[in-house]
């Protein structure tokens, strides 16, 4: 009698440990529904992901509180139907669509990463196509020729400032106000005609005949030059990850789009 006694006791003490250890798996119980921990573990890490950084512990009891409430309205909206209902399905169809293909993005950038070689050989391609000269030009720009050859007449005879012709004359007000001066510039940031007759241009000297752009008529001076500054690798590192990251990525999908048969 007493073993069986015994035996009832610890089947009893057992299935109060299982019970226990049930229960420390849910967050809370609502409405007789248990709402799991792992939910707030997801939610947690999810704002993580998006903020970037660590959420403290102390806000585990606010997270608490909106897992809860999140139960209580998922379980209200199913007493009314609304997981039933057309809309939801084709939100939930949707929804299902956006999370999987982020998936297999996710898995394609983990399979596919950006190497240091990679974006050092991508610096290297950057150091070599901008490694030439910068030049701070000045100029005025003019809608006529007969109007920019009257200025440089007037300027190389002494008659008129440069810096004076172009805040009066110039059809370019950001750099008029300036008394014409662009800044410091690669030539590539010009259009071509513009570019090619100021990198002939040695500093100091102004163009003997005006230059025809797609703007209108250009003098130009160059002020000074120097060698181009190209900064350190370290610097750009984060920039150039992510470009080759959406290069891979772009053509990944071009890929898969190349591949299908759609008809």
């Amino acid at each position: 009698m007493q073993k069986r006694i015994l035996t009832q006791i610890a089947a009893a003490t057992l299935f109060g440990m299982a019970a226990l250890g049930a229960s420390a798996q849910n967050i809370a119980v609502v409405n007789g529904k248990p709402v799991p921990a792992e939910r707030l573990q997801l939610l947690k890490q999810q704002i993580e992901e998006r903020s970037g950084r660590e959420l403290p512990a102390e806000m585990d009891a606010q997270l608490k509180e909106e897992v809860i409430a999140r139960e209580i309205f998922m379980q209200e909206a199913a007493r009314r139907g609304l997981d039933r209902s057309k809309e939801y399905k084709q939100n939930m169809e949707m929804a299902r669509q956006t999370i999987l293909i982020r998936e297999l993005f996710l898995d394609f950038e983990k399979s596919n990463p950006v190497t240091d070689a990679d974006i050092q050989a991508e610096y290297d391609k950057f150091v070599a196509g901008n490694g030439g000269k910068e030049y701070r030009a000045s100029h005025i720009l003019v809608e006529t020729e007969d109007e920019a050859k009257a200025l440089i007449a007037d300027i190389k005879a002494g008659k008129k400032k440069f810096a004076d012709a172009a805040k009066k004359a110039s059809k370019d007000p950001g750099s008029g106000a300036q008394g014409g001066d662009l800044g410091w510039a690669d030539p590539s940031s010009f259009v071509p005609e513009f570019s090619e007759a100021m990198t002939h241009l040695n500093k100091g000297a102004m163009t003997d005949t005006p230059v025809k752009t797609q703007f209108g008529w250009h003098i130009i001076r160059v002020e000074e030059t120097r060698d181009a500054k190209v900064p350190a690798l370290e610097d750009v590192k984060p920039q150039i990850k992510q470009e080759l990251e959406q290069q891979k990525m772009g053509k990944f999908q071009e890929e898969l789009r190349g591949k299908a048969k759609v008809e």
